[in-house]
Protein backbone atom coordinates (compact mmCIF):
# COMPACT_ATOMS: atom_id res chain seq x y z
CA UNK A 1 0.00 0.00 0.00
CA UNK A 2 2.84 2.40 0.94
CA UNK A 3 4.70 1.69 -2.31
CA UNK A 4 1.56 2.29 -4.34
CA UNK A 5 0.96 5.64 -2.59
CA UNK A 6 4.59 6.66 -3.21
CA UNK A 7 4.28 5.76 -6.89
CA UNK A 8 1.03 7.66 -7.28
CA UNK A 9 2.35 10.69 -5.40
CA UNK A 10 5.45 11.09 -7.55
CA UNK A 11 3.51 10.37 -10.74
CA UNK A 12 0.85 13.00 -10.08
CA UNK A 13 3.35 15.57 -8.76
CA UNK A 14 5.89 15.18 -11.56
CA UNK A 15 3.29 15.24 -14.32
CA UNK A 16 1.53 18.29 -12.91
CA UNK A 17 4.73 20.22 -12.27
CA UNK A 18 5.80 19.59 -15.87
CA UNK A 19 2.38 20.61 -17.11
CA UNK A 20 2.29 23.80 -15.04
CA UNK A 21 5.81 24.71 -16.13
CA UNK A 22 4.52 24.37 -19.66
CA UNK A 23 1.58 26.65 -18.87
CA UNK A 24 3.91 29.27 -17.41
CA UNK A 25 5.58 29.37 -20.81
CA UNK A 26 2.38 31.04 -22.12
CA UNK A 27 3.43 34.36 -20.66
CA UNK A 28 7.18 33.73 -20.43
CA UNK A 29 7.32 33.17 -24.20
CA UNK A 30 5.33 36.37 -24.74
CA UNK A 31 7.74 38.25 -22.47
CA UNK A 32 10.81 36.95 -24.30
CA UNK A 33 9.58 37.50 -27.85
CA UNK A 34 7.94 40.85 -27.08
CA UNK A 35 11.15 42.09 -25.41
CA UNK A 36 13.11 41.07 -28.52
CA UNK A 37 10.65 42.56 -31.00
CA UNK A 38 8.98 45.48 -29.21
CA UNK A 39 11.45 46.44 -26.46
CA UNK A 40 10.59 48.17 -23.17
CA UNK A 41 7.29 49.61 -24.46
CA UNK A 42 6.09 46.12 -25.36
CA UNK A 43 7.15 44.76 -21.96
CA UNK A 44 5.28 47.57 -20.21
CA UNK A 45 2.08 46.94 -22.22
CA UNK A 46 2.30 43.19 -21.57
CA UNK A 47 2.84 43.68 -17.84
CA UNK A 48 -0.20 45.96 -17.63
CA UNK A 49 -2.42 43.54 -19.59
CA UNK A 50 -1.30 40.31 -17.96
CA UNK A 51 -3.32 41.02 -14.81
CA UNK A 52 -6.51 40.38 -16.80
CA UNK A 53 -5.12 37.06 -18.04
CA UNK A 54 -4.52 36.08 -14.41
CA UNK A 55 -8.18 36.73 -13.60
CA UNK A 56 -9.35 34.62 -16.56
CA UNK A 57 -7.00 31.81 -15.58
CA UNK A 58 -8.08 32.04 -11.94
CA UNK A 59 -11.78 31.69 -12.79
CA UNK A 60 -11.03 28.58 -14.84
CA UNK A 61 -8.87 27.09 -12.09
CA UNK A 62 -11.49 27.78 -9.42
CA UNK A 63 -14.27 26.04 -11.38
CA UNK A 64 -11.94 23.27 -12.53
CA UNK A 65 -10.15 22.44 -9.28
CA UNK A 66 -13.23 23.03 -7.13
CA UNK A 67 -15.40 20.87 -9.36
CA UNK A 68 -12.76 18.16 -9.75
CA UNK A 69 -12.21 18.06 -5.98
CA UNK A 70 -15.91 17.48 -5.34
CA UNK A 71 -15.98 14.97 -8.23
CA UNK A 72 -13.08 12.98 -6.69
CA UNK A 73 -14.82 12.89 -3.30
CA UNK A 74 -18.10 11.78 -4.94
CA UNK A 75 -16.33 9.00 -6.84
CA UNK A 76 -14.61 7.80 -3.66
CA UNK A 77 -18.02 7.68 -1.98
CA UNK A 78 -19.65 5.89 -4.99
CA UNK A 79 -21.94 8.85 -5.79
CA UNK A 80 -21.61 8.63 -9.59
CA UNK A 81 -24.66 10.69 -10.56
CA UNK A 82 -23.71 13.48 -8.19
CA UNK A 83 -20.24 13.51 -9.70
CA UNK A 84 -21.73 13.92 -13.18
CA UNK A 85 -23.85 16.83 -12.00
CA UNK A 86 -20.75 18.50 -10.54
CA UNK A 87 -18.96 18.25 -13.90
CA UNK A 88 -21.97 19.66 -15.75
CA UNK A 89 -22.29 22.57 -13.33
CA UNK A 90 -18.58 23.40 -13.61
CA UNK A 91 -18.64 23.31 -17.42
CA UNK A 92 -21.84 25.36 -17.74
CA UNK A 93 -20.62 27.98 -15.29
CA UNK A 94 -17.28 28.18 -17.09
CA UNK A 95 -18.86 28.70 -20.51
CA UNK A 96 -21.18 31.38 -19.12
CA UNK A 97 -18.37 33.32 -17.44
CA UNK A 98 -16.21 32.98 -20.55
CA UNK A 99 -18.88 34.48 -22.80
CA UNK A 100 -19.33 37.43 -20.42
CA UNK A 101 -15.58 38.11 -20.54
CA UNK A 102 -15.57 37.79 -24.32
CA UNK A 103 -18.27 40.48 -24.53
CA UNK A 104 -16.26 42.68 -22.17
CA UNK A 105 -13.20 42.31 -24.38
CA UNK A 106 -14.99 43.52 -27.51
CA UNK A 107 -16.71 46.45 -25.79
CA UNK A 108 -14.37 47.76 -23.10
CA UNK A 109 -10.77 46.61 -23.66
CA UNK A 110 -9.46 50.15 -24.32
CA UNK A 111 -11.20 51.47 -21.21
CA UNK A 112 -9.74 48.65 -19.12
CA UNK A 113 -6.26 49.42 -20.50
CA UNK A 114 -6.64 53.03 -19.36
CA UNK A 115 -7.81 51.94 -15.89
CA UNK A 116 -4.69 49.77 -15.62
CA UNK A 117 -2.52 52.85 -16.10
CA UNK A 118 -1.69 52.68 -19.81
CA UNK A 119 -1.29 55.90 -21.78
CA UNK A 120 -0.50 56.86 -25.38
CA UNK A 121 1.06 54.17 -27.56
CA UNK A 122 1.22 51.80 -24.58
CA UNK A 123 -2.54 52.12 -24.09
CA UNK A 124 -3.07 51.13 -27.72
CA UNK A 125 -0.81 48.09 -27.34
CA UNK A 126 -2.37 47.08 -24.04
CA UNK A 127 -5.91 47.39 -25.44
CA UNK A 128 -5.02 45.23 -28.44
CA UNK A 129 -3.60 42.50 -26.19
CA UNK A 130 -6.61 42.62 -23.86
CA UNK A 131 -9.19 42.44 -26.66
CA UNK A 132 -7.54 39.34 -28.11
CA UNK A 133 -7.02 37.53 -24.80
CA UNK A 134 -10.58 38.22 -23.63
CA UNK A 135 -11.86 36.98 -26.99
CA UNK A 136 -10.40 33.58 -26.13
CA UNK A 137 -11.67 33.63 -22.51
CA UNK A 138 -14.20 30.75 -22.99
CA UNK A 139 -11.39 28.51 -24.24
CA UNK A 140 -9.01 29.40 -21.39
CA UNK A 141 -11.70 28.64 -18.79
CA UNK A 142 -13.03 25.42 -20.37
CA UNK A 143 -9.46 24.19 -20.87
CA UNK A 144 -8.67 24.61 -17.16
CA UNK A 145 -11.88 22.79 -16.22
CA UNK A 146 -11.18 19.84 -18.53
CA UNK A 147 -7.55 19.57 -17.40
CA UNK A 148 -8.64 19.29 -13.75
CA UNK A 149 -11.41 16.74 -14.41
CA UNK A 150 -9.32 14.57 -16.73
CA UNK A 151 -6.50 14.58 -14.15
CA UNK A 152 -8.91 13.53 -11.36
CA UNK A 153 -10.45 10.94 -13.68
CA UNK A 154 -7.22 8.94 -13.67
CA UNK A 155 -5.45 10.46 -16.71
CA UNK A 156 -2.75 12.81 -15.36
CA UNK A 157 -0.49 12.04 -18.33
CA UNK A 158 -3.07 13.28 -20.83
CA UNK A 159 -3.59 16.44 -18.74
CA UNK A 160 0.15 17.07 -18.75
CA UNK A 161 0.40 16.36 -22.48
CA UNK A 162 -2.41 18.83 -23.19
CA UNK A 163 -0.78 21.57 -21.10
CA UNK A 164 2.64 21.06 -22.67
CA UNK A 165 1.29 20.81 -26.22
CA UNK A 166 -0.64 24.05 -25.79
CA UNK A 167 2.42 25.79 -24.36
CA UNK A 168 4.83 24.60 -27.05
CA UNK A 169 2.39 25.66 -29.75
CA UNK A 170 2.26 29.08 -28.09
CA UNK A 171 6.04 29.40 -28.27
CA UNK A 172 6.12 28.40 -31.93
CA UNK A 173 3.25 30.71 -32.88
CA UNK A 174 4.79 33.57 -30.87
CA UNK A 175 7.86 33.42 -33.08
CA UNK A 176 5.88 33.07 -36.32
CA UNK A 177 3.42 35.87 -35.56
CA UNK A 178 5.96 38.34 -34.15
CA UNK A 179 8.88 37.87 -36.52
CA UNK A 180 8.09 36.46 -40.00
CA UNK A 181 4.51 37.84 -40.00
CA UNK A 182 5.34 41.00 -37.99
CA UNK A 183 1.90 41.10 -36.29
CA UNK A 184 3.10 43.03 -33.22
CA UNK A 185 1.57 42.59 -29.78
CA UNK A 186 -1.68 41.35 -31.38
CA UNK A 187 0.29 38.39 -32.72
CA UNK A 188 1.65 37.58 -29.25
CA UNK A 189 -1.86 37.62 -27.80
CA UNK A 190 -3.22 35.54 -30.69
CA UNK A 191 -0.53 32.90 -30.15
CA UNK A 192 -1.46 32.69 -26.47
CA UNK A 193 -5.16 32.45 -27.35
CA UNK A 194 -4.64 29.52 -29.72
CA UNK A 195 -2.88 27.49 -27.01
CA UNK A 196 -5.99 26.44 -25.00
CA UNK A 197 -7.83 25.61 -28.24
CA UNK A 198 -5.09 23.14 -29.14
CA UNK A 199 -5.04 21.79 -25.57
CA UNK A 200 -8.82 21.19 -25.60
CA UNK A 201 -8.42 19.27 -28.86
CA UNK A 202 -5.96 16.90 -27.20
CA UNK A 203 -8.09 16.54 -24.04
CA UNK A 204 -11.02 15.44 -26.21
CA UNK A 205 -9.17 12.13 -26.68
CA UNK A 206 -10.25 11.26 -23.14
CA UNK A 207 -13.85 11.21 -24.39
CA UNK A 208 -13.19 9.82 -27.87
CA UNK A 209 -11.42 6.80 -26.36
CA UNK A 210 -14.24 6.28 -23.85
CA UNK A 211 -11.92 6.72 -20.85
CA UNK A 212 -14.18 9.26 -19.14
CA UNK A 213 -16.03 8.25 -15.99
CA UNK A 214 -18.03 11.49 -15.93
CA UNK A 215 -20.75 12.64 -18.32
CA UNK A 216 -23.12 15.52 -18.95
CA UNK A 217 -26.03 15.39 -16.49
CA UNK A 218 -27.89 18.62 -15.92
CA UNK A 219 -30.12 19.07 -12.88
CA UNK A 220 -31.36 22.59 -12.15
CA UNK A 221 -32.29 21.68 -8.57
CA UNK A 222 -29.86 23.14 -6.01
CA UNK A 223 -27.83 24.56 -8.90
CA UNK A 224 -26.82 27.65 -6.96
CA UNK A 225 -25.69 25.56 -4.01
CA UNK A 226 -23.54 23.37 -6.28
CA UNK A 227 -21.90 26.42 -7.84
CA UNK A 228 -21.12 27.86 -4.41
CA UNK A 229 -19.75 24.49 -3.24
CA UNK A 230 -17.50 24.23 -6.31
CA UNK A 231 -16.26 27.78 -5.87
CA UNK A 232 -15.57 27.28 -2.16
CA UNK A 233 -13.40 24.21 -2.83
CA UNK A 234 -11.46 25.93 -5.62
CA UNK A 235 -11.27 29.37 -4.05
CA UNK A 236 -7.57 29.18 -3.16
CA UNK A 237 -6.66 28.66 -6.82
CA UNK A 238 -8.75 31.68 -7.81
CA UNK A 239 -7.34 33.86 -5.04
CA UNK A 240 -3.79 32.88 -6.05
CA UNK A 241 -4.46 34.07 -9.60
CA UNK A 242 -6.57 37.06 -8.54
CA UNK A 243 -3.82 38.13 -6.19
CA UNK A 244 -1.39 38.06 -9.10
CA UNK A 245 -3.70 40.42 -10.96
CA UNK A 246 -4.30 42.71 -7.97
CA UNK A 247 -0.61 42.79 -7.08
CA UNK A 248 0.34 43.51 -10.69
CA UNK A 249 -2.11 46.41 -10.88
CA UNK A 250 -1.12 47.92 -7.52
CA UNK A 251 2.60 47.35 -8.02
CA UNK A 252 2.43 48.82 -11.52
CA UNK A 253 0.72 51.96 -10.23
CA UNK A 254 3.18 52.33 -7.33
CA UNK A 255 6.18 51.68 -9.58
CA UNK A 256 4.92 54.11 -12.23
CA UNK A 257 5.04 56.81 -9.54
CA UNK A 258 8.49 55.78 -8.26
CA UNK A 259 10.36 54.71 -11.42
CA UNK A 260 8.15 55.33 -14.47
CA UNK A 261 7.69 52.98 -17.43
CA UNK A 262 11.21 51.58 -17.07
CA UNK A 263 10.39 50.47 -13.54
CA UNK A 264 7.22 48.75 -14.77
CA UNK A 265 9.24 46.97 -17.46
CA UNK A 266 11.72 45.84 -14.77
CA UNK A 267 8.87 44.56 -12.63
CA UNK A 268 7.59 42.73 -15.71
CA UNK A 269 10.84 40.75 -15.82
CA UNK A 270 10.66 39.89 -12.11
CA UNK A 271 6.94 39.05 -12.20
CA UNK A 272 7.20 36.80 -15.24
CA UNK A 273 10.15 34.90 -13.82
CA UNK A 274 8.14 34.55 -10.61
CA UNK A 275 5.38 32.91 -12.68
CA UNK A 276 7.72 29.96 -13.25
CA UNK A 277 8.26 29.48 -9.51
CA UNK A 278 4.56 29.81 -8.73
CA UNK A 279 3.72 27.33 -11.51
CA UNK A 280 5.90 24.70 -9.81
CA UNK A 281 4.14 25.24 -6.47
CA UNK A 282 0.78 25.10 -8.26
CA UNK A 283 1.85 21.85 -9.92
CA UNK A 284 2.76 20.36 -6.55
CA UNK A 285 -0.53 21.44 -4.97
CA UNK A 286 -2.68 20.33 -7.92
CA UNK A 287 -0.76 17.06 -8.22
CA UNK A 288 -1.39 16.20 -4.59
CA UNK A 289 -5.07 17.24 -4.68
CA UNK A 290 -6.52 14.11 -6.39
CA UNK A 291 -4.79 11.84 -3.86
CA UNK A 292 -5.75 13.98 -0.86
CA UNK A 293 -9.40 14.23 -1.96
CA UNK A 294 -9.62 10.50 -2.68
CA UNK A 295 -8.10 9.50 0.67
CA UNK A 296 -10.30 12.02 2.45
CA UNK A 297 -13.42 10.73 0.66
CA UNK A 298 -12.51 7.16 1.68
CA UNK A 299 -12.05 8.24 5.31
CA UNK A 300 -8.24 7.74 5.21
CA UNK A 301 -7.29 11.04 6.81
CA UNK A 302 -3.88 9.84 7.96
CA UNK A 303 -2.84 9.09 4.38
CA UNK A 304 -4.09 12.51 3.21
CA UNK A 305 -1.94 14.16 5.91
CA UNK A 306 1.09 12.15 4.75
CA UNK A 307 0.59 13.41 1.20
CA UNK A 308 0.38 16.98 2.54
CA UNK A 309 3.64 16.60 4.50
CA UNK A 310 5.50 15.34 1.44
CA UNK A 311 4.09 18.12 -0.73
CA UNK A 312 5.06 20.79 1.84
CA UNK A 313 8.63 19.50 2.15
CA UNK A 314 8.98 19.37 -1.63
CA UNK A 315 7.58 22.90 -2.04
CA UNK A 316 9.90 24.29 0.66
CA UNK A 317 12.94 22.69 -0.97
CA UNK A 318 11.98 24.04 -4.40
CA UNK A 319 11.44 27.51 -2.89
CA UNK A 320 14.95 27.52 -1.43
CA UNK A 321 16.33 26.39 -4.79
CA UNK A 322 14.58 29.24 -6.63
CA UNK A 323 15.86 31.82 -4.13
CA UNK A 324 19.43 30.53 -4.53
CA UNK A 325 19.12 30.62 -8.33
CA UNK A 326 17.91 34.24 -8.24
CA UNK A 327 21.08 35.24 -6.37
CA UNK A 328 23.45 33.07 -8.41
CA UNK A 329 22.18 33.97 -11.89
CA UNK A 330 20.70 37.45 -11.46
CA UNK A 331 22.43 39.12 -14.39
CA UNK A 332 21.86 36.17 -16.73
CA UNK A 333 18.13 36.01 -15.99
CA UNK A 334 17.66 39.75 -16.48
CA UNK A 335 19.71 39.72 -19.68
CA UNK A 336 17.31 37.26 -21.32
CA UNK A 337 14.59 39.93 -21.35
CA UNK A 338 16.71 43.06 -21.72
CA UNK A 339 17.49 42.85 -25.42
CA UNK A 340 18.04 46.63 -25.69
CA UNK A 341 20.72 46.57 -22.98
CA UNK A 342 18.82 49.20 -20.97
CA UNK A 343 21.09 49.82 -17.96
CA UNK A 344 18.42 51.58 -15.89
CA UNK A 345 16.06 48.63 -16.38
CA UNK A 346 18.84 46.18 -15.44
CA UNK A 347 19.72 48.10 -12.28
CA UNK A 348 16.10 48.19 -11.06
CA UNK A 349 15.49 44.51 -11.85
CA UNK A 350 18.76 43.38 -10.21
CA UNK A 351 17.72 43.95 -6.60
CA UNK A 352 14.10 43.36 -7.48
CA UNK A 353 14.80 39.78 -8.50
CA UNK A 354 16.95 39.04 -5.46
CA UNK A 355 14.66 40.57 -2.84
CA UNK A 356 11.38 39.33 -4.33
CA UNK A 357 12.57 35.73 -4.61
CA UNK A 358 13.37 35.57 -0.90
CA UNK A 359 9.67 34.86 -0.38
CA UNK A 360 9.40 31.64 -2.34
CA UNK A 361 10.15 29.11 0.43
CA UNK A 362 7.21 30.24 2.64
CA UNK A 363 5.13 30.89 -0.51
CA UNK A 364 5.39 27.24 -1.55
CA UNK A 365 4.24 26.05 1.88
CA UNK A 366 1.30 28.48 1.91
CA UNK A 367 0.12 27.55 -1.59
CA UNK A 368 0.21 23.81 -0.84
CA UNK A 369 -1.52 24.28 2.53
CA UNK A 370 -4.32 26.36 0.97
CA UNK A 371 -4.88 23.70 -1.69
CA UNK A 372 -4.95 20.97 0.99
CA UNK A 373 -7.65 22.78 2.95
CA UNK A 374 -9.78 22.99 -0.19
CA UNK A 375 -9.18 19.32 -0.99
CA UNK A 376 -10.55 18.25 2.43
CA UNK A 377 -13.62 20.52 2.31
CA UNK A 378 -12.15 23.30 4.47
CA UNK A 379 -13.04 26.05 2.01
CA UNK A 380 -13.06 28.88 4.54
CA UNK A 381 -9.56 28.09 5.75
CA UNK A 382 -8.34 27.68 2.17
CA UNK A 383 -9.75 31.11 1.39
CA UNK A 384 -8.19 32.65 4.51
CA UNK A 385 -4.68 31.47 3.61
CA UNK A 386 -4.96 32.41 -0.05
CA UNK A 387 -6.52 35.82 0.65
CA UNK A 388 -4.00 36.68 3.37
CA UNK A 389 -0.93 35.90 1.25
CA UNK A 390 -2.32 37.04 -2.08
CA UNK A 391 -4.26 40.19 -1.27
CA UNK A 392 -4.42 41.51 2.30
CA UNK A 393 -0.84 41.03 3.52
CA UNK A 394 0.98 41.85 0.30
CA UNK A 395 -1.02 45.03 -0.34
CA UNK A 396 -0.48 46.16 3.25
CA UNK A 397 3.27 45.62 3.02
CA UNK A 398 3.48 47.11 -0.50
CA UNK A 399 2.05 50.44 0.66
CA UNK A 400 3.89 50.55 3.99
CA UNK A 401 7.31 49.35 2.83
CA UNK A 402 7.30 51.37 -0.41
CA UNK A 403 6.69 54.48 1.69
CA UNK A 404 9.71 53.63 3.86
CA UNK A 405 12.18 52.11 1.36
CA UNK A 406 10.77 53.11 -2.06
CA UNK A 407 11.49 50.43 -4.71
CA UNK A 408 13.28 48.12 -2.25
CA UNK A 409 10.15 48.21 -0.12
CA UNK A 410 8.01 47.09 -3.05
CA UNK A 411 10.28 44.12 -3.69
CA UNK A 412 10.29 43.16 0.01
CA UNK A 413 6.49 43.24 0.24
CA UNK A 414 6.22 39.73 -1.24
CA UNK A 415 8.53 37.91 1.25
CA UNK A 416 7.06 39.89 4.15
CA UNK A 417 3.53 38.86 3.15
CA UNK A 418 4.46 35.18 2.77
CA UNK A 419 6.23 34.98 6.15
CA UNK A 420 3.31 36.62 7.95
CA UNK A 421 0.83 34.28 6.20
CA UNK A 422 2.93 31.28 7.23
CA UNK A 423 2.04 32.08 10.85
CA UNK A 424 -1.67 31.93 9.95
CA UNK A 425 -1.12 28.66 8.07
CA UNK A 426 0.56 27.09 11.10
CA UNK A 427 -2.33 28.12 13.36
CA UNK A 428 -4.97 26.71 11.02
CA UNK A 429 -3.06 23.45 10.67
CA UNK A 430 -2.95 23.00 14.45
CA UNK A 431 -6.72 23.55 14.60
CA UNK A 432 -7.26 21.04 11.79
CA UNK A 433 -5.21 18.38 13.58
CA UNK A 434 -7.25 18.94 16.74
CA UNK A 435 -10.42 18.51 14.68
CA UNK A 436 -11.82 21.94 15.51
CA UNK A 437 -12.29 23.17 11.92
CA UNK A 438 -15.81 22.65 10.56
CA UNK A 439 -16.16 21.18 7.07
CA UNK A 440 -17.88 22.99 4.22
CA UNK A 441 -21.53 22.00 3.83
CA UNK A 442 -22.17 19.98 0.69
Amino acid sequence: MQKQMNREFYKYISLNVLGMLGLSCYILADTFFISKRLGADGLTALNLAISVYSIINGLGLMLGIGGATRFAICRAQKEVQKGNQVFTTSAAAGITVGLVLLFLGFTASDAVAKILGAEGVIQEMTGSYLKTILGFAPFFIVNNILIAFVRNDGSPRLSMAAMLTGSFSNILLDYVFLFPLNMGIFGAALATGFAPVISIGLLSLHFIRGKNRFAWSFDHRALGRRVLDICSLGISAFINELSSAVVLIVFNLLILRLAGNTGVAAYGIVANLALVAVSVFTGISQGSQPLISRFYGEGRKKESAVVLLRAVLLAAAVGILFSAAAFAFTQNLIGIFNSEGNQELADIAFWGLRLYFLGFCPAGINIVAAAFMGAVERGRESFAIAFARGVAAILFFAFVLSFIWKMDGIWLAFPAAEVSTLLLTAGLWRRYKRGTLPAVEK
